[in-house]
């Protein structure tokens, strides 16, 4: 009786070593995950690799295999990861010192590469970090305070992302996005900068005010000119005419009503009443 119960336990330890050793060698690799398997301390495969543009479920995820105590796994996220640059200042081409903040978005698309170069995505960000600090204050300090408030603003985003992306690919990682999250002036600082801009558009104002009288001014003269030659070409032609239409002004403005109460002494033969002597 005692073998037989010995030969049942010796089965069971058996049986529980053998499941043990399955559930040890199973990898279950979920599609928001990559899966690296290290074999000693070189990757030799990919389980659900990151692939562009691929169908859901068709790149490898679910249950695969390892060998227990031999092989271990790397897992990494298939998903967008952050790395965050800790605020600093940035000096302008203006001179003016900004308070900088920015952060990127990238994903790990050559995981046996990230293996080697970092070991691990925590790592990747740590060495993305200095990086991305370094190309914003590169970038930016080619550029303007003012720039920052225009359309210029999405170029050197994009330059910074393209920079980032060439130090990324080292890791084995792509750069997605860059976004600046804050560019301000130190405290203090913005209120002289809107000073300086608010004088400068007065002063450009005013230049530019100062132009247009001169042009009204030169347009005005040259169509004076104008109708003085049309004037005297058209008088010029019956100069009789001319001259008692100019006395038919004169009349208009000396025999006006509201000069009612003015009295004129003239001579009857005062050559400025001869109009009134002719037919």
């Amino acid at each position: 009786m005692g073998d037989v119960w010995h030969q049942y336990k010796s089965a069971w330890i058996a049986a529980a070593v053998i499941i043990a050793g399955i559930l040890l060698s199973l990898i279950i690799v979920p599609e928001d995950e990559q899966a690296v398997v290290i074999r000693g301390g070189k990757p030799v495969r990919v389980y659900n690799p990151f692939v562009p543009n691929a169908p859901y479920g068709e790149t490898g995820a679910g249950v695969h295999w390892r060998i227990p105590g031999y092989e271990r796994v790397e897992r990494i996220d298939k998903r967008l990861l952050s790395v965050d640059m800790q605020s600093q200042q940035v000096l302008s081409t203006d001179q003016q010192r900004l308070n900088v903040d920015a952060y990127a978005r990238y994903r790990i698309i050559d995981p046996i590469r990230m293996v080697q170069a970092a070991g691990t995505t925590a790592r990747v960000t740590q060495q993305l970090e200095p990086i991305l600090s370094s190309v914003v204050r590169q970038e930016l300090g080619k550029r303007t305070f003012s720039s920052l408030l225009t359309a210029d603003r999405g170029k050197a985003m994009a330059n910074i992302r393209d920079l980032l992306d060439r130090e990324a690919r080292e890791y084995g990682a792509q750069v997605v996005d860059v976004r600046i999250k804050r560019a301000d002036l130190p405290e203090g600082a913005l209120e002289s900068a809107f000073t300086r801009m608010r004088a400068s558009r007065e002063e450009e104002a005013k230049t530019i005010s100062a132009r247009g009288q001169r042009d009204a001014q030169i347009i005005r003269a040259d169509a004076e000119a104008q109708a003085a030659k049309i004037y005297a070409e058209a008088f010029g032609k019956d100069p009789q005419f001319y001259d008692f239409y100019r006395a038919m002004q004169s009349y208009r403005v000396s025999f006006a009503k509201d000069g009612a109460g003015k009295t004129l002494l003239l001579s009857p033969d005062n050559a400025y009443l001869k109009h009134f002597k002719e037919p």
